[in-house]
């Protein structure tokens, strides 16, 4: 997978739909032991509930792990949904709990469709997202006069500068967008930018702010 989306922060929504109440929690997760943490603490938060239906997606060493659960509802109107939309948004490394209080007023199966979705868009637009692409990890060396330079390089091709070493000459770790990094190595062999050498280090995920 070269891409997909996840949040910043983890949120919390509610909606009431025929006197039942809809809280969906929102997380950020990177594995499968932290989904299930989170899973427990909102179960345990809000023991007083007939449901708590979850999906989440994780990625894991390139692969997509993905569960949901109707917990107790009637099959394919909670975990379902939620799961759907998490694909069709294509939301990675996403933990969604939704909470219902029932407020003794059948939804019906459309309804509780309607209300899973709609608990669980409200709490994917009020969260920040984050965009992640598969990139490097990248050593580039240049000597001091060159560096304001380089930075407005690094600004103007979406480069992230996460370390800069001062010594007898700089040693700037960046990160770089595959799709950027070829252009990157044009430029360091067209000279264009005064680099005195690119070492190409670790392929990871990089992130990319979404405006708003």
């Amino acid at each position: 997978m070269e891409e997909f989306y996840t949040i910043i922060e983890n949120v919390q929504t509610e909606i009431v739909e025929k006197k039942s109440k809809f809280l969906c929690s929102l997380f950020y997760v990177e594995n499968i032991q932290q989904a299930n943490e989170y899973i427990q603490k909102v179960r345990k938060k809000y023991f007083d509930a007939k449901h708590h239906c979850i999906a989440y997606r994780i990625i894991e060493d390139n692969k997509i792990i993905e569960k949901c659960s109707d917990d107790g509802e009637p099959s394919g109107t909670a975990g379902a949904p939620i799961m759907n939309i998490l694909k069709k948004q294509q939301l990675l490394n996403v933990l969604v709990v939704v909470t219902r209080y029932f407020g003794g007023i059948l939804l019906g199966t459309g309804g509780l469709v309607r209300a899973y979705s709609d608990s669980t868009i409200m709490a994917i637009n009020s969260a920040e997202m984050l965009q992640k692409v598969l990139g490097q990890d990248i050593e580039v060396s240049l000597d001091y006069p060159f560096l304001e330079n380089f930075k407005y390089y690094c600004k103007k091709n979406g480069i992230n500068i996460t370390k800069i070493n001062y010594a007898e000459e700089i040693v700037c770790r960046i990160e770089v967008d595959l799709n950027v990094k070829q252009r990157l190595i044009n430029d360091f062999n067209g000279k264009k930018i005064n680099l005195k050498y690119i070492r190409e280090l670790s392929i990871k995920y990089i992130s990319k702010s979404i405006p708003k």
